[in-house]
């Protein structure tokens, strides 16, 4: 079946995923329309379709005759005075505060003048901020002395309303504030219905008020805005001479026919179908298509977390009460959640249990001894005063990783003023994990704050240190920083890489990944399964690996390091590996049993000689769900990378074939 897509917003600078999703959808379709030239350029140079394939039909609006403003305006109680309107959806970045730092000075020439904001809050906007935009709006124009001279209609209009109320409007303004806008329907409709339009210079708005038919003005500046609207009320004639121009124009943006151009688009899309049939179906081995991932569930994280924290058993999938909390789980837990907070619909969620375990972390801290304290009872009592060294660095990676993700400034505030009272004891540590674990909360937070100078010191004093060990114990045949292999190897394995990659120590990088090398190597059965070393006696050197228990949390941290080689290498086989480490929790392991539970998202505990641990508490469950985050990112960047380097094969054969 032949297909075509319509793309309403066209980003210029997509992530990765926008970029993916949109390159594949494009290669899927017969056509792609877009409603701007602006948009087919983008859509060509951005995302590499080609020119033949991308069609453009205009933003479609209704059908309204050509009318008096005076003909509506006592409907709405503004009979006799000159009206301005700006409608949609009132969020900030309609720039609506531009317009009425204008007012003052359109009002001295004409007191008559009104100013009418049509539209509620965006539900977003008003979600996370509640009507305080409109309230600051309402504010300024008290504050400016022109509250007479404007009005809010703070609710949703139905069509015919909204027809009326543009009929009613002597000038359309749309002030907005972002440059890289493609379309815009109130735009649109305000053009189809003949209104003289003065706007901020937007893509869309200077593809469509060219040739005379409005006028642009510079982002978020009244004095020009004032300018442009007392000329035009001033001039009847070149303010009626506008409205004709844009009404003519969009005479072929009318519902009709944009329809009759849709329906010539498909008859041509059959037509070139039926000579060049796609096939309907073509078998694919296993190894064409990337290997399937369970569904991504929350529902066991949320069941084992309470308005406390995330409990740290399980009998089975039912909370264990008897053991309590702890800082090491309710760390990993805020990564968990806020990692996962693009693909989870009801936002909520994801803040109330991020601020739950955050203000566990707040609780935890303990401000005398500058130490996080770990094991809390179900009584809420703390069970120690200090804290093990690795769950002090769980916490800070924890945090550091949380003022990265969160796009809540009080809620990024609050994890990094914990993350910051909370490093200096990093330094004063012995334990080379807990370094890696801080590490890995370090590179997170200089993400968001580059520029933090007591971070980055503290980050290279670790890295040394850690770098340090592996060069006084390492050989040949073991490139580890010990004698010993433990718990948690991968995890010094990736902190030895980014550290090495951040801090352009090419030799730093080098033996994490050669350390990595080794790990998965010693880690992996001749079958071709991922073996972790069995906490039952651990891996000396010199020595026989243990077999059991074999441990969940290795292989998320396998897995943590493996993107984080393939993020600094591009190699495919880093994929393949992180691939072979989330096989384990899916069966593919020594006893063929599966540990992730598909109906509850849990996990059990470890596999035994004889089988899964079959409670599912919250470490197992929240590092199989981590390590589904962490394989999909990977996924997600091969796709985009596979994609620009088509893209720039495609131009070097262009630009041979020009040569030529």
């Amino acid at each position: 079946m032949p297909v075509v897509t319509t793309l309403h917003t066209v980003l210029q600078s997509p992530s990765d995923g926008q970029f993916s999703v949109v390159r594949r959808i494009s290669q899927l379709s017969d056509r792609v329309v877009v409603m701007s030239q602006q948009a087919k350029q983008i859509v060509n140079d951005v995302y590499d379709v080609s020119e033949d394939k991308i069609a453009v039909i205009h933003h479609g609006i209704p059908d309204v005759p050509f009318v008096d403003p005076n003909f509506y305006k006592d409907q709405y109680g503004v009979e006799g005075r000159k009206v301005i309107l700006t409608f949609g959806l009132l969020s900030p970045g309609k720039g609506i505060e531009t317009m009425i730092d204008a007012l003052p000075s359109i009002v001295e020439h004409h007191p008559e003048v009104v100013y009418i904001v049509l539209g509620a809050t965006h539900p977003h906007v008003k979600k996370d901020q509640g009507e305080s935009y409109r309230l600051s709006l309402q504010r300024r124009a008290r504050d400016l002395g022109v509250s007479e001279h404007l009005i809010f209609y703070n609710r949703f209009v139905d069509f015919k309303e909204l027809c009326e109320f543009l009929g009613a409007a002597d000038i359309y303004v749309t002030p907005y504030l972002n440059k890289e806008q493609v379309v815009s329907g109130t735009l649109a409709y305000a053009l189809g219905s003949g209104k003289a339009t003065i706007s901020t210079p937007y893509w869309y708005a200077e593809e469509m008020l060219a040739d005379g038919r409005g006028r642009l003005v510079p982002f978020k500046d009244p004095a020009a805005m004032a300018e442009q609207v007392i000329d035009l009320l001033n001039n009847e004639v070149a303010r009626h001479v506008m409205r004709k121009r844009a009404y003519t124009f969009c005479r072929k943006m009318i519902w009709k026919e944009v329809a009759r151009r849709y329906i010539g688009l498909f008859d041509d899309v059959k037509v070139e179908r039926a000579r060049s049939p796609r096939p309907i179906f073509r078998a694919k081995t296993i190894n064409e298509i990337p290997r399937e991932l369970p569904q991504l569930k929350l529902d066991h994280i949320i069941r084992l977390s309470d308005n406390v924290g995330i409990l740290q058993h399980a009998k089975y999938i039912v909370p264990d009460r008897y053991h309590g909390y702890c800082t090491d789980d309710n760390a990993r837990a805020l990564i968990a959640v806020l990692m996962a907070q693009e693909m989870i619909v009801n936002s909520d969620v994801v803040t109330n249990l991020a601020c739950t375990y955050i203000s566990f972390l707040h609780h935890a801290f303990n401000e005398e001894t500058g130490r996080f304290r770990n094991f809390m009872g179900y009584d809420r009592s703390w069970l120690e005063e200090v804290g093990s060294e690795d769950s002090h660095g769980r916490a800070v990676w924890g945090l550091g990783e949380a003022v990265n993700l969160v796009e809540e400034t009080d809620i990024r505030d609050a994890a990094r003023i914990i993350f910051e009272k909370a490093l200096p004891a990093i330094t004063t540590f012995t334990s080379p994990r807990t370094w890696s674990f801080a590490l890995a909360g370090i590179h997170a937070y200089l993400v968001r704050y580059s520029g933090d100078t007591e971070v980055r010191r503290v980050r290279e004093i670790l890295a040394d240190r850690l770098f340090d060990k592996y060069r006084q114990n390492a050989s040949d045949e073991w490139p580890w920083i010990e004698d010993r292999l433990t718990y948690a190897n991968g995890k010094i394995a990736q902190a030895l890489i980014l550290s090495g990659r951040c801090l352009n120590r090419d030799e730093m990088l080098q033996a994490g990944l050669r350390s990595l090398n080794w790990l998965i190597k010693v880690q992996t059965d001749p079958k071709g399964h991922f073996v972790p070393i069995g906490n039952n006696g651990w891996y000396s050197r010199d020595g026989v690996k243990a077999r059991f228990d074999q441990q969940p949390i290795e292989a998320l941290d396998m897995i943590e390091a493996c993107r984080e080689a393939y993020e600094t290498t591009n190699e495919l086989s880093w994929i393949s590996h992180a691939q072979c480490c989330m096989e384990w929790f899916l069966g593919r392991n020594d006893l063929n049993a599966p540990l992730y539970n598909h109906k509850t998202g849990g996990c059990c505990d470890g596999l035994n000689m004889d089988g899964p641990n079959r409670n599912q508490g919250a470490e197992s469950t929240l590092v199989c769900f981590l390590s589904m985050l962490h394989l999909n990112r990977m996924r997600s960047r091969q796709i985009s990378v596979e994609n620009q380097s088509e893209k720039a094969f495609m131009e070097y054969e262009e630009t041979v074939a020009h040569v030529n």
